[in-house]
C-alpha cells in the first residue's frame, strides 16, 4: 500500500510539473526570420503564431508570391524551433524525474 501512495504522489508531481511546463511554453517567445530578416515570425513555445512583421520595402505588388513564400518560410521556421524547444523541455522534465524518455 505504501508503494501505491508513493506512486500516486510521484504521479501528482509529474502532472504539476507538466502543467507548469505547458504554462511556461505558452509564455515563451520563439522568433524566426526569412529573406535576410525582411519577414519575421514570432510564435509561443507551442508553435502558435503570435506575430508576423514584414519590412515595407519587400512589398512588391508585382511579386506577391515572393512575399507569401517568405511569410511561410518564417512561420515554418519559428514553429520548427518551438517544437524543438517543447521537445527539449519535455525531455528535461522526464529526465529530472528519472522517467524513461517518451513516457510523458
Amino acid at each position: 500500500m505504501r508503494d501505491i501512495g508513493k506512486m500516486m504522489q510521484q504521479a501528482r508531481k509529474i502532472q504539476e510539473r507538466a502543467a507548469k511546463l505547458q504554462e511556461d511554453l505558452r509564455a515563451e517567445r520563439v522568433e524566426a526570420t526569412a529573406g535576410g530578416g525582411v519577414v519575421r515570425a514570432v510564435t509561443n513555445g507551442h508553435g502558435e503564431v503570435l506575430e508576423v512583421t514584414i519590412d515595407p520595402g519587400v512589398v512588391d505588388p508585382a511579386d506577391v508570391s515572393l512575399l507569401q513564400d517568405l511569410v511561410v518560410a518564417a512561420v515554418s521556421e519559428a514553429q520548427r524551433t518551438a517544437k524543438q524547444l517543447y521537445e527539449q523541455r519535455m525531455k528535461e522534465l522526464a529526465g529530472g524525474l528519472g522517467l524513461p524518455p517518451g513516457l510523458i
